[in-house]
């Protein structure tokens, strides 16, 4: 596991039991609590939640909001602990965390410090690009793939060159790198956020300036979500 900030996502309904994946996140969390910082949005929810799902309770004095009212005040201290080698398990209420709240503050600073972030395996692929993104997104647009006719293509980009909406399409793997360059020669100059192989043991998030994405892609063929904020 060589993410340092992992997000799990739980059921919106407190009667659901938690998915096994991200039990399995917070159980290695729990056995190793010396390196590791769970991450939560209320108290008292977090609290009822861990209990009914049996974990242990003596870890609920170690829980840490994060929210928007404390998240100012300790996230550049969170963030000194990821880059020290600790994990940060962050939990929201209820579903995706991240995904249109505070919590994208913190993927994103740790996007721009190069330190490693994942997701605990979520059933929409776009939510959590989303959520993984760090992008704030209040409002955003599914564009779908590009046409494959030159012109279509050409207008389908530049309708998410002068969008003012965060913008998400998809193509084939292994059109990846084409969307890229597309991107660089109509001289996008917005961040975008890729990810490759979501939920696979070689899953891969980029995050800055599309030239460097392009520098830093490791295969040219993926599976890939790609978001221009």
């Amino acid at each position: 596991m060589s993410a340092s900030l992992i997000l799990i996502p739980t059921p919106l309904n407190d009667e659901l039991v938690i998915d096994h994946y991200a039990r399995a996140f917070l159980d290695h969390a729990v056995s190793d609590l010396e390196n590791s910082l769970i991450l939560v949005e209320d108290h008292k929810p977090a609290r009822r939640r861990w209990i009914s799902w049996g974990l242990d309770r003596e870890v609920i004095t170690d829980f840490i909001l994060f929210n928007e009212h404390t998240m100012k005040d300790i996230m550049e201290d969170i963030v000194s602990k990821l880059k020290s080698g600790k994990k940060a398990y962050l939990m929201s209420d209820g579903g995706l965390p991240a995904f249109c709240d505070p919590g994208s503050a913190l993927i994103r600073r740790c996007h721009e410090l190069g330190i490693k972030v994942t997701c605990s395996p979520f059933h929409n692929s776009i939510s959590q690009a989303v959520a993984l993104s760090g992008f704030h997104c209040s409002e955003f647009h599914f564009f779908g793939f590009p046409p494959r006719k030159a012109h279509e293509r050409s207008d389908f980009l530049q309708k998410i060159l002068r969008s003012e909406t965060t913008s998400i399409l998809m193509d084939t793997p292994y059109r990846l790198k084409k969307v890229l360059e597309e991107f660089k020669d109509i001289g996008l100059k917005k961040t975008i956020f890729l990810a490759c192989d979501l939920n696979h043991s070689d899953e891969r998030l980029y995050f800055g300036k599309v030239a460097k994405v392009l520098k830093d892609l490791e295969k040219d063929k993926s599976e890939f979500i790609l978001i221009v904020e």
